[in-house]
């Protein structure tokens, strides 16, 4: 039986309830760690999902249900402590009586440059947990791009920031050629310009022509597997109240899927929100 290396894995993903108060500095703690990648959404409203990194830094804030640029809001998420981050009266992460969750993956700060790529980056790297930030900027040709890793991310979540544009996930069980909106629920669809049709390595990921990740400043959230901590795959449903079992080989503590063969939700589900035992139904 394999064993992780991560003898935590709370050291290096939680998920954190908080309730609002519409006050000015508001320190959030119980994170466990200093977060890196924070995603904060209103449990009772239907405000935007709200998305801070370290890399980008504090106030920069990006909506994951739609193609905004990238704003700075002063009254978002402000900073981070070794225990949690700082909020301002942003109702989309503090309003008064509200109740948030948020995700938070610790990278390694605020990032350094890497050389890796044929296009410069600048990196924010956790070996341990497999979980980095790469922010780049694209030229509009075929590039390679380090991301810090060691080994080979299964899944991609890459982002302009700096004009409109869709969110573009890579994933490994659709492969290099396909790929699928954060933003929406459309089915996953191929495209040579994402990814070049070539895999990411151990060192760096390709990238096609697509404007959406070669046309300007682009951040990626890369995701590789570790054992005992992290799986990345596919099933196929049944239609069965039961469902389809899908072995991971540790109980999770956060869990997101989404249809790839027809349109459908993006489902978020962790071990915190309402009824976190089976059967589960915060999403």
């Amino acid at each position: 039986m394999a064993y992780s290396a991560i003898i935590k894995p709370s050291d290096y993903f939680n998920t954190l309830l908080y309730n609002g108060n519409d006050t000015a500095d508001t320190t959030i703690t119980g994170v466990g760690f200093q977060s890196d990648f924070t995603w904060i959404k209103s449990r009772l409203d239907t405000e935007n999902h709200n998305l801070f990194d370290a890399v980008r830094g504090g106030g920069y804030r990006l909506y994951s249900n739609l193609n905004d640029a990238q704003s700075y809001i002063a009254t978002t998420l402000t900073s981070w402590n070794s225990d949690g981050f700082v909020v301002g009266t942003d109702d989309g992460v503090n309003k008064t009586n509200g109740k948030f969750v948020s995700w938070n993956w610790k990278a390694n700060g605020a990032g350094s440059a890497n050389t890796d790529g044929t296009i410069n980056s600048t990196v924010s790297a956790n070996t341990t947990s497999g979980f980095s930030i790469v922010k780049y900027t694209g030229a509009g040709s075929v590039a390679t791009v380090g991301h810090g890793l060691g080994v080979a991310p299964k899944m991609i979540i890459f982002k302009r920031t700096d004009a409109a544009s869709d969110w573009i996930v890579y994933h490994t069980a659709t492969g290099s050629n396909d790929f699928v909106y954060l933003n929406t629920t459309t089915a996953a669809a191929a495209d040579s310009g994402i990814l070049n049709n070539t895999s990411p390595t151990s060192s760096v990921f390709t990238i096609g022509t697509a404007n959406g990740l070669n046309g300007g400043v682009i951040i990626a959230y890369c995701f590789a597997e570790k054992t005992g901590y992290s799986k990345f795959g596919s099933y196929v449903g049944n239609g069965y109240a039961n469902g389809t079992f899908s072995y991971t080989g540790f109980k999770p503590a956060f869990v997101m899927t989404k249809p790839s063969s027809g349109s459908g939700s993006w489902y978020m589900l962790d071990n915190k929100r309402a009824n976190p035992f089976n059967v589960v139904t915060g999403r």
